[in-house]
């Protein structure tokens, strides 16, 4: 029997490459009765198994193309196919524009093109749309980053939320997208165009008016902690690290701010 509350766990959250004990980025949101893989970069497919079977997956979504969001799809989509598990195909993928032939070319080794959809029912996303996964409802939004990139909001019928930036710079639809949700996943790789920093992670979610702020794709050269600390410095809710292996309960609480946190260290 599936547990109704939702929750998000973090496979990995390194960048731009999976390190010893942390994979790229990539969540598992659970609840409704679903379990959604959220983004798959490299390293991700081994950290969802110790969660969940890959065959009792009843989504995916991805927020870009960039490898360290869905380089694991290759070997998932080898998963899937030849690795004699009982698993319903195909699987819902959620991804943007042009996913499909992108994996297909990845894939192919020869004149014909890789039967991507034998694996994955592919659905493009666009600014907007909308999809319901068991009880949670998916939506996603177009923001800034470079190639096409897409921000998701999660909600279950008891009126719980969160909200992933994936990758990109500060920009209203994210905005839009997080607000007055009860957990927000920000990216925080650094100032540089189609990112943002720390501190305009903690400013998004204060002008979304979130609840609790979770700082995630920290870039090499700070340090979580600090990344906390600065994030802090513009956002008056709970801030914390996206610890590989942690779990975030998403619960409804008092728009009044809460106390900021530093990281504490990971548990599985």
């Amino acid at each position: 029997m599936f547990d109704e509350s939702l929750s998000l766990t973090v496979l990995g959250s390194a960048t731009p490459f999976a390190r010893p004990g942390n994979a790229c980025s990539g969540l598992l949101v659970e609840g409704g009765g679903a379990r959604v893989w959220v983004d798959a970069g490299s390293g991700t497919l081994a950290e969802l198994q110790r969660y969940v079977a890959l065959g009792d997956v009843d989504a995916v979504w991805i927020s870009h193309l960039h490898a360290d969001h869905s380089a694991d799809l290759l070997t998932a989509f080898y998963a899937l196919l030849y690795a004699d598990l009982e698993v319903p195909l195909p699987v819902p993928l959620f991804g943007p524009p042009g996913i499909a032939d992108r994996l297909a070319a990845f894939l192919t080794n020869g004149p014909d093109r890789s039967p991507v959809e034998r694996a994955f029912a592919v659905e493009e996303l666009h600014d907007g749309h909308v999809v319901p996964i068991g009880g949670l409802t998916l939506r996603s939004r177009s923001v800034t980053h470079g190639p096409p990139s897409f921000a998701l909001r999660v909600e279950d019928g008891a009126g719980r939320s969160l909200a992933y930036s994936g990758d990109c710079e500060p920009c209203p639809p994210l905005v839009e997208l997080a607000r007055d949700c009860d957990l927000f996943v920000c990216e925080a790789d650094g100032g540089t165009p189609g990112h943002h920093s720390a501190e305009q992670a903690g400013r998004s979610a204060a002008l979304a008016g979130a609840r609790r702020l979770v700082v995630t794709h920290v870039g090499s050269g700070l340090r979580p902690e600090d990344a906390v600390a600065r994030a802090a410095s513009e956002f008056p809710g709970e801030v914390a690290h996206a610890d590989p292996g942690r779990r975030f309960e998403v619960t409804r609480r008092s728009r009044t701010p809460g106390r900021t946190t530093t990281s504490p260290a990971s548990s599985r």
